[in-house]
This record gives structure tokens, sequence and C-alpha cells, in this order.
């Protein structure tokens, strides 16, 4: 695992690390974890140097190939009863830095592309002093034009406002790509999809029985709702009458109920919306995903070949024969998250893949 200066990406050592874990997804940031052994005086000042939580940046090669890149947010320094020392570290994807600003100034956008938006917001953090951490991006437009108005009273994180901006309707998704481009050089890339990010050109074949070692197969229907309100601000400008919030229609699946469903109720509330129809998008937005809570099946198959972390937004062809499926499940699936197991005694290295239904 590289370690390196998280603002300049200069390499400050390469250390090795005893069960590495880590995962990463399409609209979740994510996670590694680790263990940097310490078996001798030369490691450990090295480590000292290299692993500064909150300033250190770490890529993770396999080959020459880069399948992760994240900060460095936490150290845990830990000796066991034989006195053999070892630094615990967890990172989170590059996202998690975008968490970690806020807005300060009030930023207004009239008629302009939600993916011109949403760069404007990383170009707002990269570019106050000490901000900089080398996030690029493509100048390509998703075509759907949006107003917003995010005021610096708020004080709302980067990646809140990125969330919230992609969460309405015929909204986009957004991660931030780690990769060696062709010359060589580690990049940070901004990627955005609308109205969902997709990867690769063919499809990957995975069965089970077969490469597919196992899986599981949620259904829950605790989040489902067919009638549906939002709320926004409250625009009620005269102190003396009672305020109320901005409300969107009630909006109610008529042809849900008509189908044998019962009526499930469900809300949301945007707090800082003062605009109607920017509160009824978000109000379809939700009704919509919540009408038909999005599945997330997850398989596990081997580590390696065809299955990398490249893998994220690519589509899969799905095999499944067993009693559940007697007449073969065989349907075509994105892979919106991975996450990785290291080997264990007995055990191969895998990889869970988490799926969306189309």
């Amino acid at each position: 695992m590289l370690f390196c200066d998280l603002r300049s990406d200069q390499l400050l050592d390469a250390l090795p690390v005893q069960g590495l874990s880590l995962d990463d997804y399409i609209g979740k940031t994510g996670r590694l974890t680790g263990t940097v052994p310490i078996p001798n005086r030369a490691i450990a000042e090295r480590a000292r140097r290299a692993i500064l939580p909150g300033r250190t940046g770490v890529w993770v090669e396999r080959g020459r190939d880069i399948w992760w890149g994240g900060i460095l947010w936490t150290l845990s320094l830990a000796s066991d009863a034989r006195g053999f020392l070892s630094a615990q570290v967890q990172a989170g994807g590059w996202e998690s830095y975008l968490y970690r600003r806020l807005l300060f100034d009030t930023q207004i956008a009239k008629q302009v592309d939600q993916f011109d938006i949403a760069r404007q917001l990383v170009d707002y953090a990269q570019m106050a002093e000490g901000g900089d951490i080398s996030i690029t991006y493509e100048t390509a437009v998703s075509g759907v034009l949006r107003d917003r108005a995010f005021s610096r009273y708020d004080l709302h994180s980067i990646g809140d406002l990125l969330d919230d901006l992609a969460a309405v309707e015929q909204g986009f998704e957004w991660r931030i790509a780690s990769y060696r481009d062709s010359d060589g050089r580690r990049v940070k890339r901004l990627m955005m999809g609308h109205p969902v990010i997709r990867t690769g050109t063919t499809d990957i074949v995975l069965d089970h029985p077969g490469p597919v070692l196992s899986y599981a197969w949620p259904t829950d229907a605790t989040a489902k709702a067919n009638a549906w309100q939002s709320r926004g601000a409250s625009v009620n400008g005269n102190l003396a009458t009672d305020s109320y919030p901005l409300t969107s229609p009630l909006l109610v699946a008529e042809d849900d109920l008509a189908a044998g469903w019962p009526r499930l109720d469900g809300s949301s509330d945007y707090t800082t919306v003062e605009v109607q129809s920017t509160l009824d998008a978000h109000a379809r937005a939700d009704a919509t995903a919540a009408r038909n809570p999005v599945t997330i099946p997850e398989i596990t198959v081997l580590l390696g070949g065809n299955i990398t972390p490249a893998l994220l937004g690519a589509t899969v062809r799905l095999r499944i024969r067993d009693l559940w499926h007697p007449d073969t499940l065989d349907a075509r699936y994105r892979v919106v998250g991975l996450s990785i197991t290291p080997p264990e005694r007995g055990r191969p290295e895998t990889a869970r893949l988490y799926l969306e239904v189309p």
C-alpha cells in the first residue's frame, strides 16, 4: 500500500499491510481497514513519518493497477502481551473529503446543467487555500438544467449538497474513481452518470453453481410506500402568524392500490428547499424510489481475472439454478458495490458484489 501526502500526492512510503479489507460503492463512500506490522525500530520510524491521519492519502496497488484510493482518517497503535507492535489504520474513499468541507459562501445557479453545478461545488472546495487534493473531472453534461441556491447560512457539507443535487428527479450518480492513467500517474476522477454510472461494453457471465460461491437475495418491504408527501422550508415571513412548511402534493400510486396493495404512507423533509418546483421534483423522485424499494442482492465470487474494482458500474449476467430457481434465473444486473475480503487459513481471497435489480 502506498502512503502519500494528501495535497501533493508525493510518495511518503510503501508499507506492507496485513488483513487488508476494502470496499467501494456507487452512492456510498468506500472504506479500507488493515494493519501495518511494526517489527523493528526502522519500520516504526518509517510508519511514524507516513501514517498521519487526516493528512495522508493511501493507494492500494495490485501489480501496476490502482485498486482503491482514499484518505487515512484513523490510526490505532496496539501492543500485544508479548510486546509486538502494530498500527491499525482505517481510510475512507476520496469522497469522504467532500463531507469534511463546508460551504461558507452562497452559491446560485440559474438554468445550469446539473453536472456543471456539481463541478462548481467541487471547484469551490478545491479553490480554498489548502483545499486542493487534485480531484479531476470531465466536461460532459447531462442535459438537465437546474436552478439552485445554496445558502452559506445552512453550512452544508459539499458532499451533502452533491447528494441532494443528485437525488432529485432526473438526477444522477457520482463517485470519485481511482486509477492510473496511460502516463502512469495516479488519478482521482469525479465520475458522474445520468441517470446512472455505467462502465464496460460486454457482460461478464457468472453462474451458480460455478464461479458464484454463494449469494444472498434480500426482499424488504419495510421501506415501501405508495402514498408520499415531502416537506420543505417554512416560507411564512409574517412573525405574527403561524408558520407552516412548504409541502408537495400528496402523490398516491392508484394503480398500486388497484392491484391489491395496502396503502403505505411515506414522507421526506427538505428543510432548506424554498422553491415549490424543486420540492415537487424531490417528492416525485422519493415517491418513485419508495414504491419499489431497491433490492441489493449480494454474490460472493473468487477474486481475480475479470473480478476487480473496475467492475463498478459494469453489467453482469447472472445465472442461478437451485431449489428456489428450478427453471434457472438468467438476468442482467449492474454492479453498484464491491467488498474484498482478505484470504484466511483455508479460505481464498473473495469479492462480494452488490447488484442492482433492474
